[in-house]
């Protein structure tokens, strides 16, 4: 049986970072890239990652089969002056390399994320995802995530356009009209 863990990342070990690249790296050249078409350079790719870590808004977690980081996915919160939405967080570049699919990585980490919303009294989960994903979109909508709207041109896939879908999710948050979650 396969050691199964979800991380929420603070810092970055060397290894760990090699390994959350070389994930990435793989779920690009299988499609599932997030926003990427082709693995960028790898110094572009570890500044990424190390780059996430220092955004106040952005929270990383990361998915291990047997030690080793085979996905991520992040929380977004809205900025600060936002107020109209700051009732609302997204989930983004979510993935998870293709030689560690089928051990419910990808739900764990959504759940994971979805759990960190919860806790920072978000009332709504968003994300957005490329038609071509359909693993990825059953997956949402199996963990509740509903469908608002399609971008026909959402993405440029190697010169084909490639439509995108919006999900969203309500958390039932009871959070308190005059507080704005953080």
């Amino acid at each position: 049986m396969a050691d199964i863990a979800i991380e929420r990342v603070e810092a970055l070990k060397t290894g760990d970072l090699h390994d959350l690249c070389d994930a990435a790296d793989d779920a690009i050249k299988a499609g599932g890239g997030f926003g990427w078409v082709e693995p960028p350079p790898r110094d572009v790719m570890e500044r990424y990652w190390k780059g996430v870590l220092v955004v106040p808004e952005r929270i990383l977690f990361v998915a291990r089969l047997d030690g080793v980081i085979a996905g991520s996915a992040q929380l977004v919160k809205p900025p600060r002056n936002n107020e109209a939405q700051g009732h609302a967080a997204s989930l983004t570049t979510a993935f998870v390399a293709p030689w560690a699919r089928g051990h419910g990585l990808a739900r764990r980490l959504t759940q994971a994320v979805e759990a960190e919303a919860v806790a920072c009294g978000f009332r709504a989960l968003n994300l957005d995802v490329r038609e071509t994903q359909e693993a990825a979109i059953a997956l949402y909508e199996t963990l509740g995530f509903k469908r608002w709207g399609t971008h026909p041109f959402y993405a440029l896939v190697k010169g084909v356009r490639t439509a995108g879908y919006f999900y969203s999710k309500d958390l039932d948050q009871a959070t308190p009209q005059d507080e704005t979650p953080r």
